[in-house]
């Protein structure tokens, strides 16, 4: 099964990039490939918690995504299941934020897609919603 990872260096703590997955309304703020919203986020960051969100499409169009969360490790570690509820196929997010002399290394592994097209797809995806992330993170660091 071919496997996603994306590694990206944030120019602060990793506590607040940590929380920009963690709290709702962060997560709200940079969700989502370009030029999409998303529109509702609910969050339980546990172990067992569930999480689900909607982003949408410029044109309108929702796409909502939910998942359990299997280990949630402040600040380092976030492991969740992911699936669209219009397809179900479930994959597996494992998130690492790595402390750098005060910027924080995220390493961002999703595995389980059923063929590469899949995981293309995710990676182009993921690629603008962090690139978004950047940009969130910027607006909420004060030093």
């Amino acid at each position: 099964m071919p496997d996603l990872e994306i590694t990206r260096v944030f120019d602060a703590p990793r506590e607040l990039v940590f929380a920009a997955w963690t709290d709702p309304d962060h997560l709200a703020s940079w969700f989502g490939p370009h030029g999409f919203t998303c529109s509702a986020v609910t969050l339980d960051p546990r172990p067992g918690g569930r999480w689900r969100a909607c982003i949408r499409s410029p044109e309108g169009e929702e796409h909502w995504m939910h998942g359990v969360y299997r280990e949630v490790g402040v600040p380092g570690r976030l492991v969740f299941t992911f699936a669209w509820e219009a397809q179900g196929q479930e994959t597996l997010v494992t998130i690492g934020f790595a402390d750098l002399d005060g910027k924080t290394e995220m390493t961002f592994t999703q595995t389980g897609f059923p063929a590469a097209a899949e995981r293309d797809g995710h990676h182009e995806g993921w690629t603008s919603s962090f690139d978004d992330l950047t940009g969130f993170i910027r607006g909420k660091d004060d030093r």
